[in-house]
């Protein structure tokens, strides 16, 4: 009798992925010249955001929404979509006008961003935590024509709608109080409730011509200059989310010597999925919303997280997949009332966007028994899903972000010239390519030829890649941190802090937090006589900036922060301002 562990990996990645990519394969490869540069690109990949609105209408009948008390199917979903389609035609909304969706994940806003791409606009979701005077930043910069909002973002927006005058029409959800702008309209008067959607009539689809290299999307990334910057992306970065996730758990299998499972979502149980990241977000919005629509899947929302209502949703609605950022995973790990419910429906628990410790991946292969840890790499720039980590890979180097998507390049550059390419276990700066990466930013000339360079993007994270391909994020170059997901450029916070009269110097760092990664902290020197508290510089940025920018600590230097030759704070000596933090880590 052998009791001989099975041989894993029974075959490469390149072998794996040359096996999935073949002519006739699932995930076959074909190259498209996309603006003068070949790309590999996906060649069963749905065109457009039309297309996967109409690969969905083949699981009519299936639940895709579920929100509290709410439930729509395919079909109603679809009827709700078309319908609002059509009215944002009717309101002029033509071929490339911009259609913003502003709102927590609510049913309504799939309705909203499919409705905004079947009209051929490029739909511009904005951050649902934004001040009002950031979302008033995200719309001016845009230039949308169109606002589709919740009442809890209208309040936040209304004392700067009379600073908008091209926004023509907000359409709002949900609203409780009088709008008080006559550009308004309430949602529910096109569309109505969600649970009534499938009451509405079945409309054709809008006559509009749209191509894979069309205008889709304007995802808003923070700027180093405090800024955030619009990520323009076209249907094809889009959809070409779809292969990549799919082709990591193919792989897996290939790798452990298995038989690659039914592929066609027609023929296989429903995937149901637990949203709890916003929508607003590539990953939430490109990584998951999208390939679930394509595949007939459910998708669960939560006004908020909290780990046992979640726990009660995975057990009512059989969820058998969820995550987002580490701070989740950890939750569900550690809650005394996980005991209390039945989770064995989960058979994947993913995040990215956040540092994570290595344990995590272990813990969840022992309190989730079948289901699989997964994590990956991406940016807004990259529409999400670049490089994908999970199973047995994911185990066996907990600390990687796991091997590109087979359509997708990565080189790793000399940082000095950004064109010498280093060889395998150099680290440098990250440069990636492919079909998922952007076009560029809107309406920034100068910052869109700095970033993207014949096709390539330059990432600004310092990294290297080992002799299999696996990514392996040592930091990050541009000066930001990552709480839980949400990004926070350094310099954003700073400048609020410098708005502050008794503030001669600033610096906001990361200290480690065990499940969101990493927390803003700021230090700070005040000028001499100056009477400046904690408490009041929070305050100061909570005014200008949403919450999660806001610094949990504020130290403050006794002198002038400590500077390099070139002038430039050195931040890793300012981690002493928070010893206790740091010995945790």
């Amino acid at each position: 009798m052998n009791d001989a562990a099975p041989v894993w990996p029974v075959m490469s990645i390149a072998e794996a992925h040359a096996r999935l990519t073949a002519p006739g394969a699932p995930f076959e490869i074909a190259e498209a010249t996309i603006r003068g540069v070949p790309t590999r690109t996906w060649k069963n990949a749905p065109p457009t955001l039309r297309d996967v609105f109409l690969n969905g209408m083949r699981f009519k009948d299936r639940e895709f929404l579920v929100h509290e008390d709410e439930r729509a199917t395919f079909d109603a979903f679809g009827r709700a979509t078309l319908t609002l389609a059509h009215r944002l035609i009717a309101d002029g909304v033509r071929k490339g006008d911009r259609v913003a969706v502003i709102m927590r994940n609510l049913p309504e806003w799939p309705v909203a961003f499919w409705a905004g791409q079947l009209a051929g606009a490029i739909v511009t979701p904005l951050n649902a935590w934004w001040t009002g005077a950031e979302l008033e930043y995200g719309l001016a910069d845009s230039g949308a024509k169109v606002a589709i909002v919740d009442d809890e973002r209208l309040e936040r927006l209304s004392a700067h709608l009379k600073s908008l005058p091209g926004l023509e029409r907000v359409y709002v959800s949900r609203l409780r109080t009088a709008a008080g702008d006559d550009r308004c309209r309430r949602l529910e008067e096109v569309i109505g409730a969600v649970n009534d959607w499938g009451g509405l009539p079945e409309l054709a689809l809008p006559d509009v011509p749209l191509a894979p290299e069309d205008d889709a999307t304007i995802l808003y990334t923070s700027g180093t200059t405090g800024k955030p910057k619009g990520a323009l992306g076209t249907h094809r970065n889009m959809t070409s989310n779809i292969g990549a996730g799919g082709i990591s758990a193919a792989r897996n299998f290939l790798r452990a010597g298995q038989p690659l499972p039914e592929l066609d979502a027609t023929k296989l149980p429903q995937r149901c999925t637990l949203l709890v990241i916003p929508m607003f977000h590539a990953t939430g919005l490109s990584a998951t919303l999208s390939p679930a629509l394509n595949a007939g899947g459910k998708i669960v929302l939560m006004r908020k997280w909290e780990a046992e209502p979640a726990m009660r949703l995975i057990e009512r609605e059989k969820v058998t997949a969820t995550g987002g950022v580490p701070t989740i995973a950890w939750q569900l790990i550690e809650h005394p009332a996980r005991a209390k419910y039945d989770l064995s429906s989960l058979v994947t628990v993913t995040y990215g966007g956040a540092p994570s410790a290595p344990e995590l991946v272990r813990k969840i292969a022992e309190t989730f028994p079948g289901s699989q840890p997964g994590n990956g790499w991406g940016m807004t720039e990259t529409t999400a899903t670049f490089t994908s980590h999970l199973g047995k890979d994911y185990e066996h180097r907990p600390d990687s972000a796991g091997p590109a998507a087979p359509v997708g390049e990565m080189q790793i550059r000399d940082p000095a010239d950004g064109r010498t390419v280093l060889p395998a276990g150099a680290v440098g700066e990250l440069w990636v390519k492919g079909p998922q990466v952007v076009k560029g930013y809107w309406n920034k000339p100068e910052a869109t030829a700095e970033t993207f360079v014949d096709g390539w993007l330059r990432t600004g994270d310092l990294a290297r890649l080992d002799e299999e391909g696996f990514l392996f994020i040592i930091d990050r170059a541009k000066d930001m941190l990552i709480r839980g997901g949400e990004n926070i450029y350094c310099v954003e916070v700073e400048n609020v802090l410098y708005e502050h009269p008794d503030v001669m110097d600033a610096a906001l760092i990361g200290i480690p937090h065990k499940t969101l990664g990493e927390e803003p902290a700021a230090v700070v020197h005040l000028r001499p006589g100056g009477r400046a508290t904690e408490e009041e510089l929070r305050e100061l940025v909570r005014s200008r900036l949403a919450g999660f920018k806001v610094p949990v600590k504020i130290a403050f230097w006794p002198e002038t922060l400590p500077r390099n030759a070139n002038g430039k704070i050195m931040k890793s000596e300012l981690k002493h301002a928070f010893p206790r933090e740091t010995e945790a880590a």
